[in-house]
C-alpha cells in the first residue's frame, strides 16, 4: 500500500503515453511551432508496463491513459490488453478527445477499457473550431456515439470560457443529459502554455447560470474525485471541478507518469523524479524506490488555491490534466 506523508492511500496512476495532440486547445496548448519530444526518449508499452506492475503491486487499483492524445499512438489496444490482462479488475479508463475514436472504441473495449472521459467544450462547430484551431465537432461526436453504442461508459468535461462558449453550458449538459452522461465543468487552470487573454469562469457563475433552467442540490464529493457534485431534482448529476479551492486535494490519490518517464506527484507542482533509466536498465527495485520516494514527497496541496502563487509551469498535454 502507498501512503503518503499526509496519510493519503495512493492507489491512482495516470499514464500519457505522448505528449502528441492533433489540437490546439487554447487552454492548453501553445499554437506556435514547438519541438516534440523525440521518440527514442519515450518509454515503449512494454517499459511503461514493467514500471505499472510494480505500481498494481504496491497497490494501485486505478489506472488511467491519457495523453496528448493517446489514440495518436499505435497500438493502444495492445498495452491496454496487457494491463487488463494482468490484473482483470483493475479499473481502467481513458481520456481521449475523441476525434480518432470511432474507429477505435470497438479494439478499446474489446482489449478490457470501459470508461472514457471526453472534452466538449462546444456543440457549435465554429466555436469548437476557434477553441481547438481544428475542425473537430463531427468526429469528436461521431466517436462519443460510438463508444455509447460499443458500451463504454463515457464522461464529458467542458471548460467554460466567457467570450466562447459561456452561452453553452445548459446546451452541453442537455446534450450529456439525454445521453445518460455525466457532464463536469472544469474552472480554467492558469498556466503559462494557454492563449493569454483567457477569462474562465468560476463555480458560482456555472451555477447561476445552470440555476436558471433547474432546481438542484449539492452532493458534495464522491470519493477521491476532485469534482463537487450536484444533483437535479430529476435524478441527473453533474460535477464542477474547482481546482482554484484546495477542497479535493485533502483525499487526492493520484501520481501521474509522462511517457518519458518522470513521476509526478501533483498535476500543479513541476517536481518530477524520473524512472526511464531504471526500467531500461531492469532495475525495477530502484524504480520502486523512486515511486516511493514520489509519494513520499507528494505535497499537501496545489497552488491555484494561492493568490499570490505562481503561475503553473506544468504542460498539461504531458500530463493529461
Amino acid at each position: 500500500m502507498l501512503i503518503d506523508s499526509y496519510g493519503r492511500t495512493v492507489d491512482y496512476l495516470r499514464v500519457s503515453v505522448t505528449e502528441r495532440c492533433n489540437f490546439r486547445c487554447q487552454y492548453c496548448m501553445p499554437e506556435k511551432p514547438f519541438s516534440w519530444v523525440p521518440k527514442e526518449n519515450l518509454l515503449s508499452f512494454e517499459e511503461l508496463f514493467e514500471f505499472m506492475k510494480v505500481a498494481i503491486d504496491e497497490g494501485v487499483k486505478k489506472i488511467r491513459i491519457t495523453g496528448g492524445e493517446p489514440l495518436l499512438r499505435e497500438n493502444l489496444d495492445t498495452f491496454i490488453k496487457m494491463i487488463h490482462d494482468y490484473k482483470n479488475d483493475i479499473d481502467l479508463a481513458m481520456t481521449t478527445n475523441a476525434f480518432l475514436l470511432g474507429g477505435a472504441a470497438q479494439k478499446l473495449y474489446d482489449a478490457g477499457l470501459r470508461r472514457i472521459n471526453v472534452s466538449i467544450d462546444s456543440l457549435i462547430p465554429e466555436v469548437a473550431e476557434k477553441i481547438a484551431k481544428k475542425d473537430v465537432l463531427k468526429n469528436v461526436l461521431e466517436g462519443i456515439e460510438e463508444a455509447l453504442r460499443v458500451g463504454l461508459k463515457v464522461k464529458v468535461n467542458m471548460v467554460p470560457m466567457k467570450g466562447l462558449n459561456e452561452g453553452e453550458i445548459l446546451d452541453v449538459l442537455e446534450y450529456c443529459k439525454s445521453r445518460g452522461m455525466v457532464i463536469r465543468f472544469i474552472e480554467y487552470m492558469e498556466n503559462i502554455h494557454a492563449e493569454v487573454d483567457i477569462r474562465g469562469m468560476n463555480s458560482d457563475e456555472l451555477l447561476e447560470i445552470i440555476g436558471s433552467r433547474y432546481s438542484y442540490v449539492d452532493e458534495g464529493f464522491d470519493g477521491h474525485s476532485p469534482s463537487h457534485y450536484y444533483k437535479l431534482i430529476d435524478g441527473y448529476e453533474f460535477g464542477i471541478i474547482e481546482p482554484h479551492k484546495d477542497d479535493f486535494c485533502t483525499k487526492c490519490n493520484r501520481i501521474r507518469l509522462t511517457a518519458e518517464g518522470n513521476l509526478i506527484p501533483c498535476l500543479y507542482f513541476d517536481e518530477a523524479m524520473n524512472i526511464r533509466d531504471a526500467v531500461r536498465r531492469g532495475d525495477i527495485r530502484e524504480a520502486a524506490l523512486v515511486l516511493k520516494e514520489v509519494i513520499r514527497t507528494k505535497p499537501e496541496k496545489n497552488r491555484w488555491s494561492d493568490p499570490d502563487g505562481e503561475l503553473s509551469k506544468r504542460a498539461f498535454y504531458e500530463t493529461g490534466g
